[in-house]
């Protein structure tokens, strides 16, 4: 079961940059590139070699792979509605968040070690982005646990640690919240543009500029992972409220992922630089609120 749970998680992560891009040509009017085009670049990545610069040191060169191993390390703490994930102990869920933040701090080395004024640029941002971006994380996580009793995902998950008629609100309105976060973790429109190529702008993006070959293809496979991970904790949410099924969760992530980041990218422009911060404080308080109401509702329940 443990090996359908990580089939699956791969799958929704090859998936849902596939569905972005087909949302977005099919709300432009435009026949878009094909579904899987994402993976054929990723191939030609893979056959290529990597050029570093003589002023780079070991961290530019192995942030990468630890990019890459903390997104996979951290997808596996992820269980796919009923199914239980690979990896599960008490407090998983404070080090799925950890994980991430070591990949985030990894890149921002890496770009600090090229020396280019330009790439410190983006580590600055991504650094303020992922501080601000991280106590709405917990604060999710928080209610998660509260809810359930357990600080288990797998625990948290498993069917009917998580219910009554009360407690739905707030778990959709925690799956929302980490909606708002993939923009943020994945750096989609609004917060960044993976698209441009104008690096006074760039956040995510530019921190990769001096990357090529399998170190790209690597940068761009912890993306994946992550963007999957964050998908389908929001969809476990969703999913304990009617149906805690595997075969409910495992489509509503890449569905709900896949739709809102290409609905969004087509309706909206990315933010000023100046709104980035007021956009994330606001998923913050969003997450401030879905705790509180997640406290009354147990502590009322507690009374009865």
């Amino acid at each position: 079961m443990a090996a359908l749970n990580t089939l699956l998680l791969l799958l929704a992560a090859l998936a849902i940059p596939g569905l972005i891009n087909r949302t977005r040509a099919l709300l432009a009017g435009r026949k878009g590139i094909r579904f899987a085009q994402h993976l054929y670049d990723v191939r030609l990545l893979l056959r290529k070699g990597a050029v570093y610069s003589p002023t780079t040191t070991a961290v530019f060169r192995a942030a990468p792979s630890v990019t890459l191993g903390t997104a996979l390390v951290a997808a596996l703490f992820v269980p796919v509605g009923d199914l239980p994930s690979a990896l599960s102990f008490e407090g998983d869920l404070i080090a799925f968040a950890y994980l991430l933040a070591l990949g985030r701090v990894a890149l921002i080395l890496a770009a600090m070690d090229t020396g280019s004024s330009f790439e410190g640029m983006g580590a600055s941002r991504e650094a303020l982005y992922g501080a601000l971006v991280e106590p709405a994380l917990m604060l999710v996580f928080g209610t998660l646990a509260l809810l359930s009793g357990y600080t288990s995902f797998d625990a948290i998950f498993s069917g009917d640690a998580v219910n009554g008629v009360q407690l739905v609100v707030v778990l959709l309105l925690a799956a929302y919240v980490l909606v708002k976060i993939v923009f943020t973790e994945a750096g989609r429109v609004p917060v960044d543009d993976p698209r441009t190529h104008l690096e006074l702008t760039m956040i995510h993006e530019v921190m990769c500029l001096d990357y090529c070959g399998v170190d790209l293809a690597y940068i761009k496979m912890a993306e994946w992972l992550k963007t999957a991970a964050l998908s389908v904790l929001a969809a476990d949410a969703v999913a304990a409220t009617c149906c805690p099924r595997w075969w409910a969760a495992a489509p509503l992530a890449v569905l709900v992922t896949g739709l809102s980041v290409g609905i969004v990218e087509s309706t909206q422009a990315r933010n000023k630089l100046a709104r980035n911060t007021t956009f994330i404080l606001t998923v913050a308080a969003l997450a401030v609120l879905v705790f509180f109401t997640g406290y009354l509702l147990q502590l009322n329940i507690g009374l009865q």
